[in-house]
């Protein structure tokens, strides 16, 4: 009996890896008996010849893992009424990647998110898994009308990675299989297609019909943004301890938009699933562009089609390591600012400086139209004078641009080149429009506001590559065809024009007037590479103003009403939300600290200049506003110098929390 007063029944649920009949078993057990000690009893009382290393105990109640095989079941604080599963770790999951195919993968439940998505995209030979993580498809039926309507086909066509990498001779990826990194500058030394074959991810899909795209089409408000963004998983916990299941459906997206060391010859899945990314935000008006850059982007989208049908395969390894396109990226595919290399000064002794004559208008001012003053841009201020000749005595206006939201406003075909300047001031922004004449003037005006805005001057080397990036960007807007040239040829198109723009533009146009702009647009980008043309639609796309924000409704302390705080990768944007406007911007690289108070579940971020700002998560929990915030601090550290490997310990401890 004594032997017995120690000893207690627990039920254990055995899952079974080959999708049998589960089995329960009532073990005897003392409180100070190992986890491993549990599974080996456990084991020899199902007596079935199978491996069962992959298994591990799930706690149902508690809702974790039992991972550590030497705590006591007293440690983990088991008794007589928990109820145990030893289930296999690894468990198929579908994921929906960016291009919207759907696939399914074997990976690790047990892992934590951070090391689940690092898991996928080594198998999907996809590089910078950091940058990428795992979002929840939306509940509301509205929202799984836009995400699903139209893809039954794809559901029935869930490309089984398992299957592929269990084809002799023909593997997709191998588990076992990595790249072998250059110790000088940390890429692959081999091309991906080496060491991977003929990948189906490389290549783009088709766009789809017009009449599909309009079934998965919703406007979405920044409120309907805010309830999607609250799906991103926590990267510090596991899948199952999140409600996971085996089979579940996800989304893989690139989370953080910051695409660091994009290179053409290693990255061919990563720039296609970043092209796809872009290319469905476009089409699905997730991101606000313009008329005008929607046909540029329609242009791209058929230009890729067409390359993409033709029949010459695409050999990567023939790609150059660095191409002029690349080249033009390199400031996109950095880090928050100042950290990266092209940005040191060349001469801090000889700060440049811009003169001209611009036109400018204030909306809140007495003044309605656009006034010419002489602008002198010097630091990271701009001065304007009545003309040049006062330019030595004292300015009508100084504006300080540090912290300033910089948007374009420009039509290319209509010759209009505006730089919207937002500055920040104490109750809020204060809207400034100033007018360029030409596309030369514009480029080097807007490249230095954009620097100004960081805290940079046009000393910085990364001034020249923003000059050369705008006028490129201007140059593939241009729909005029050049003079001389002979009117497109409609039938030449042999696509449908309306399936490369948004359903609300194609109601704008009958199918031949879009055909027309679409190849008036083509001209201009008509000799680019496959690879380069889908570079090009990532560059256009980290250039709109709405780029890579991600929308949170929260209320700040001392507030009465909610507001919409957005997310970028350099900066934290404070939005009205009756007027959609940005009340002030706060940028990463002037941040002290910040941490949040789990009991009250607010954030708190203190700022240089004694500035500081608490808020607590309306549309989310609020370790998804302090991870994207820690993460994105966590993506500036990186430099390439250091290989592919990750601290992933510094990621923890900047995004994780404890609660």
């Amino acid at each position: 009996m004594a032997a017995t007063e120690h000893t207690w029944e627990l039920s254990v649920q055995v899952d079974q890896q080959e999708g049998e009949e589960t089995m329960k078993f009532k073990i005897r057990v003392k409180g100070d008996l190992h986890v491993g000690g549990l599974m080996l009893k456990l084991v020899e009382k199902i007596k079935a010849p199978q491996n069962w290393s992959d298994h591990a105990l799930w706690w149902e109640q508690k809702n974790c893992w039992l991972l550590k095989n030497h705590w006591t079941l007293d440690k983990y604080g088991v008794q007589a009424d928990a109820d145990l599963r030893f289930t296999p770790q690894h468990k198929p999951l579908c994921l929906q990647l960016p291009n919207m195919k759907t696939i399914k993968l074997t990976i690790t439940f047990s892992s934590v998110v951070f090391k689940a998505v690092e898991e996928i995209c080594k198998a999907l030979n996809i590089r910078r898994s950091e940058e990428l993580s795992l979002l929840r498809p939306p509940d509301d039926p509205k929202k799984k009308k836009k995400k699903d309507k139209g893809k039954g086909q794809a559901e029935d066509d869930i490309i089984d990675m398992d299957t592929i990498s269990g084809v002799a001779g023909n593997s997709l990826y191998s588990k076992t299989m990595t790249a072998t990194y250059d110790p000088e500058n940390g890429t692959p030394a081999s091309a991906t297609s080496l060491w991977f074959g003929d990948n189906p991810l490389t290549a783009s899909q088709p766009n789809i019909p017009a009449e599909e795209l309009a079934k998965m089409y919703l406007p979405l408000s920044m409120e309907d943004k805010a309830v999607i963004n609250a799906g991103w998983l926590d990267s510090s916990r596991s899948l199952m301890e999140q409600g996971v299941q085996e089979n579940d459906k996800l989304l893989l997206r690139f989370k953080y938009h910051c695409f660091f060391d994009l290179n053409p010859k290693y990255d061919a899945v990563r720039i296609t699933q970043l092209y796809e990314q872009a290319r469905w935000a476009i089409l699905l008006e997730e991101i606000e562009c313009t008329e005008e850059e929607m046909l540029m982007f329609a242009s791209l989208q058929y230009h890729i089609c067409k390359l993409t049908m033709s029949t010459k395969p695409v050999d990567l390894s023939d790609e150059p390591e660095i191409d002029e396109v690349e080249a033009a990226l390199s400031h996109l595919e950095t880090t928050l600012e100042g950290r990266s290399t092209d940005r040191i000064l060349e001469d801090i002794t000889d700060i440049p400086k811009l003169e001209d004559t611009l036109k400018l208008y204030r909306p809140k001012r007495l003044l309605r139209t656009f006034k010419e003053y002489w602008f002198v841009f010097r630091d990271t201020s701009i001065s304007y004078y009545k003309n040049k000749e006062s330019a030595n005595g004292e300015p009508i206006e100084q504006l300080h641009l540090r912290g300033c939201e910089v948007v374009p406003d420009v039509n290319v075909t209509e010759k209009k080149f505006g730089i919207k300047l937002l500055l920040p001031v104490a109750d809020g922004m204060n809207e400034v429009y100033i007018r360029c004449d030409h596309e030369t003037q514009y480029a080097k005006w807007k490249a230095a506001c954009i620097l100004a805005s960081k805290g940079k001057t046009m000393a910085y080397s990364s001034y020249n590559t923003e000059v050369k990036n705008i006028q490129s960007f201007l140059q593939m807007k241009s729909l005029a065809p050049p003079p001389g040239q002979a009117a497109p040829d409609v039938e030449s198109m042999e696509m449908n024009a309306e399936c490369f723009v948004s359903p609300r533009y194609a109601k704008r146009y009958k199918n031949k007037q879009l055909s027309t702009r679409i190849l008036e647009a083509h001209h201009n980008i008509s000799q680019l590479t496959l690879m380069e043309a889908k570079l090009r639609f990532i560059q256009a796309w980290q250039s709109l103003p709405e780029f890579g924000i991600k929308y949170y409704i929260v209320r700040f302390k001392g507030c009465k009403k909610d507001e919409i705080l957005g997310i970028s990768y350099n900066r934290l944007i404070r939005i009205d939300m009756s007027t959609r406007l940005p009340l002030t911007t706060l940028r990463f690289s002037n941040m002290k600290q910040w941490n949040v108070n789990w009991e009250i579940r607010q954030v708190t971020i203190e700022f240089d200049q004694n500035v500081s700002v608490a808020f607590s998560c309306q549309s989310c929990d609020c370790r998804v506003v302090h991870e994207y915030i820690g993460g994105y601090i966590f993506l500036s550290t990186r430099s390439k110098d250091q290989n592919e490997t990750l601290d992933e310990e510094l990621f923890r401890k900047l995004t994780g929390g404890q609660e």
